[in-house]
């Protein structure tokens, strides 16, 4: 059954007069929302395969329910979030007497995250990516996040390129970040400009740090990526002696000409720990 829920203004969606360019207001409501199907059933089978079996699952933006249906397979309960009510209601339709789902009519960011452990899955709005991940990151009873994202972003995240991100390091103690796999543009109506991929972001069993170090961490990464010192190097043997952190960077294995980027996640528990020892 559709619930209710906050939700902007798109009650013009619904509307199907053609404009002067030739398009329906449907077509610029997929614009503006940023939807892009998934309709190849392989795709959607690798998705659920990446996701594995839950008991509660959060699906952002469910669109026509394609990925929702076939998370019924593997997941006891979805609770299945679309902001386009004309989608929305639709979806409802379709599932009526499906008790593992409860399609909910509204924005999946002003969501209150469950207080049991719940995972995320879904093929996700690329314009808002940003946003539905750092959800994820602040829900405390979230397991794992398996979501859809353009290949770029799934590709930065984990480190694909070489490179790592600010935000993966940030979060690398308690969160692992991975590449699960490609989707071809050609499995999505209508067909996006670029590729997409599976990233499948997952709370560690146990925090590779305690507590109490994980605000110094985060405040030393940050430090670190702000390259006050011109190279992560530098900036650091401005707050540490320097043969403290010459031995921690040949501890980490890491040149001293390194650019702050390509350290490793790793590598940057190895620099903590040394210039900040821990318990």
């Amino acid at each position: 059954m559709a619930k209710s829920f906050a939700h902007g203004d798109h009650s013009h969606t619904q509307k199907q007069v053609r404009n002067a360019g030739g398009r329906t207001d449907r077509d610029r409501a997929r614009r503006v929302l940023s939807q892009n199907f998934l309709i190849d059933p392989h795709a959607v089978h690798r998705v659920v395969q990446a996701a594995g079996p839950h008991g509660l699952v959060l699906e952002p933006g469910a669109g026509e329910g394609v990925l929702t249906r076939a998370l019924t397979a593997t997941c006891k309960e979805i609770v299945a979030y679309e902001i386009d009510p004309r989608l929305a209601g639709r979806l409802a339709g379709s599932i009526r007497g499906e008790d593992a789902v409860k399609v909910v009519r509204g924005d999946f960011l002003r969501a209150r995250a469950p207080r049991e452990p719940f995972a995320v899955v879904g093929n996700i709005p690329y314009a808002i990516t940003s946003k539905i991940v750092s959800w994820c990151l602040a829900a405390p009873a979230l397991t794992s996040a398996t979501l859809v994202t353009q290949l770029e972003y799934a590709r930065k995240r984990t480190g694909d390129f070489g490179r790592w991100s600010l935000l993966t390091v940030l979060t690398w103690p308690e969160y692992s970040w991975r590449l699960l796999g490609r989707i071809g543009r050609e499995s999505f109506r209508p067909v996006p400009q670029v590729d997409s991929a599976i990233l499948g972001v997952e709370r560690r069993p146990e925090a590779l740090l305690p507590g109490e170090a994980s605000a110094a961490y985060r405040a030393f990464v940050e430090y670190g990526f702000a390259g006050v010192g011109g190279s992560l190097h530098a900036s650091l043997r401005l707050r540490h002696p320097a043969r403290r952190v010459d031995a921690a960077f040949e501890a980490a294995g890491v040149r001293p000409d390194t650019v702050v980027a390509f350290v490793h996640p790793e590598q940057w528990l190895t620099l903590f720990g040394h210039l900040h020892p821990v318990g």
